[in-house]
């Protein structure tokens, strides 16, 4: 099997699993994210190269992103709210629809009346903010798992290419 196939079969594996562990997860409300994770193979002159992508904030959802007061959901995530480097506004934006879409309210303790979605997203985005965003590995879990299958795989399928080479060569 020649390598362009092997990593196309990679592509395709990690592309399947990483939709079936975002669903498995409960991380898959509209299916824009398991949608948008798509695999390419190139090929150079003397190599191959596979490129996995998602939509931007799957990065986010799969190495999670550390609080700006606890780290403890994603403390090796490479990503922080309150570093200055993200969008503004982007987190409340996006909690508002969800909140809107999911018709959550919470309600006001004291009183016992609803509070508008605008109040319930603040508060939900107020807790993200501090606490983070869990790392869930939905893609970088099962690229892993089939990458350390790859070296098994190059050697059952290039094994009798190398074996006739080293007849050959026994033969001069």
């Amino acid at each position: 099997m020649p390598i362009k196939d092997l990593l196309e079969e990679l592509g395709k594996t990690v592309q399947k699993n990483a939709k079936e562990r975002l669903a498995a997860l409960g991380r898959s409300d509209t299916g824009q994210l398991a949608n948008s994770i798509k695999y390419e193979v190139r090929s150079g002159k003397d190599n191959y190269k596979l490129t996995i992508s998602t939509l931007e904030y799957g990065a986010y959802i799969d190495q999670g992103v550390r609080g700006k007061s606890s780290s403890s959901r994603a403390p090796q995530s490479p990503f922080r709210f309150g570093s200055g480097k993200g969008k503004k506004g982007g987190l409340t934006t996006a909690i508002e629809t969800w909140v809107k879409r999911k018709k959550i309210q919470f309600k006001d303790k004291g009183t016992g009346k609803f509070l508008s979605s605008k109040q319930t997203a603040f508060l939900i985005t107020r807790s993200v903010y501090n606490k983070g965003i869990k790392t869930s590995g939905f893609l970088t879990k099962p690229f892993e798992d089939e990458f350390f299958r790859l070296p098994k795989k190059l050697a059952t399928a290039y094994l009798p290419e190398i074996l006739e080479e080293i007849r050959k060569a026994l033969k001069q």
